[in-house]
């Protein structure tokens, strides 16, 4: 991993991270997957997908965000809003 910021997002790449803490191929999340209803992503499991990805992005989550993000479509625009402020 390397030591600079991120400041843009690839959404394929995102995907693969996503599927890769979920333990599913990629292919398996679409734009609209629900984590918790169709994925049956429990509340550690988001959890520790939401830890990856700050530690990935270097971006901070709050609680409500968290909350919010529970597709891919809703955790890239999240993310795409958190590199937009910090790059």
């Amino acid at each position: 991993m390397t030591s600079e910021p991120i400041a843009t997002l690839d959404s394929e790449e995102l995907r693969r991270v996503l599927a890769d803490v979920i333990d599913v191929g990629p292919e398996e999340i679409g734009d609209d997957t629900d984590f918790v209803n169709d994925l049956e992503v429990d509340s550690l499991l988001l959890l520790e997908l939401v830890v990856v990805l700050e530690k990935r992005y270097r971006v901070k989550f709050s609680e409500q965000e968290m909350r919010g993000a529970r597709t891919f479509r809703h955790a890239q625009e999240l993310l795409r809003g958190k590199l937009t402020v910090t790059a």
